[in-house]
């Protein structure tokens, strides 16, 4: 067994990275392949904003096929990233860790990391988190509950096993984050609806959405505005830039249904978000994640047909969380599963297990809090 650090102009190295979680995931029927056309970009320095303020580095693990076999076939692989973005407005050295795919080969994945500890203080960092991405947008942390479950799109999907390969390089838990279920069985309480429309008026607060995606590109720039306000006094986050705007308004516009993307605007500032979309996981594993040829096709009709929501954020700004003005967004959260005569079951995706109020107050309306996230911390 060897660990080789990509050449990212090296094709066999940059498609064995690319190729390995196929070999990993094959009897496997729960996992969905990621978008491959966003893989490819994430390992392009000249197409990837990412890549602008900060530099990563990909990790494979080799190993014969036999011991009388010279040629080798990929086995794991890591990302370690250097987030200089992240770092300076968090005043930490932190290193993320991403994309681990490993058989269940301890050796594999330990000298996997051992390489990726030695570039990331190579670099000057001292501490190591993850499974956290390049962006804000990208789906964090390890599965350790609801592996039974297909994930939500963008969601992180692993084996069980890899909770031991994790822990056993020395890494401890940070936080977790929860995503349940919620079905149009389930009886939402009338008077919150109520509590919310009277809330609302009281406080000058409506509710913009849009019936196409030009309505919904001008809302854009609200987004950017309300997530960065968000962060004020916060840690462990990072705001987002032009680029990454960009990017979230692209894959907005291509997945979203208009009417499912909602701000919660205060005359004209946004103070609230609920983010929905159609999940589109189905025809990813139909596709193997891949778009062209004909991929896109299958997923214009997935768009369409899936009886899947996924409802991947809702947030208000501190100021406007008390009084009861959290029963805005789960009124709107209703009525999107409810309204839409499209869907039947929804996933509220990765909810902080330290939001405890918001957890009590889901589980209270019926919601199956039936995945569990987990991101883990060591010191380097």
């Amino acid at each position: 067994m060897h660990i080789a650090q990509i050449d990212l102009n090296n094709k066999r190295q940059v498609e064995d990275f690319l190729h390995l979680p196929f070999s990993i995931y094959r009897d496997i029927p729960h996992w969905v392949p990621a978008l491959q056309m966003d893989e490819r970009v994430r390992l392009n320095p000249k197409r990837f904003p990412f890549y602008k303020h900060s530099q990563a580095a990909f990790f494979i693990a080799y190993q014969r096929s036999s011991p009388v076999d010279e040629s080798t076939r990929a086995i794991g692989r890591l990302a370690v990233l250097d987030n200089r973005h992240y770092n300076e407005y968090n005043k930490e050295s932190t290193a993320f860790f991403y994309l681990f795919e490993c058989a269940n080969n301890l050796e594999a994945a330990s000298r996997l990391f051992s390489a990726g500890f030695e570039w990331a203080r190579s670099r000057g960092l001292n501490n190591m988190l993850g499974p956290k991405g390049f962006t804000p947008l990208d789906g964090f942390g390890l599965l350790v509950k609801g592996f039974e479950h297909r994930p939500a799109f963008g969601l992180p999907y692993n084996p069980e096993y890899y909770v031991g390969l994790i822990e056993a390089q020395g890494f401890a838990q940070h936080e977790e984050s929860v995503s349940g279920y919620l079905g149009t069985g389930i009886q939402f309480p009338e008077r919150i609806h109520e509590l919310a429309e009277r809330i609302a008026k009281r406080r000058g607060m409506r509710i913009a959405r849009s019936n196409t995606r030009a309505e919904l590109r001008a809302l854009i720039p609200h987004i950017k505005e309300l997530y960065n306000s968000s962060l004020e006094g916060t840690t462990g986050n990072t705001p987002l830039t032009d680029e990454e705007i960009d990017t979230l308004a692209n894959q907005i516009l291509w997945l979203a249904d208009p009417k499912l993307i909602k701000l919660v605007m205060k005359e004209d500032k946004a103070v609230g978000f609920l983010f929905a979309y159609p999940d589109v996981s189905a025809a990813l594993q139909k596709t193997k994640g891949k778009l062209f040829p004909f991929g896109w096709l299958t997923l214009l009709r997935e768009l369409k047909r899936t009886d899947w929501l996924n409802i991947n954020g809702a947030g208000l700004l501190p100021e406007y969380r008390g009084s009861g003005g959290t029963a805005i967004l789960y009124s709107e959260m209703f009525k999107s599963v409810r309204d839409s005569g499209q869907f039947k079951h929804a996933e509220v995706v990765q909810i902080g297990v330290e939001n405890q109020a918001m957890q009590r107050e889901m589980e209270n309306f019926g919601i199956d809090f039936y995945k569990t996230h987990r991101t883990y911390e060591r010191d380097l």
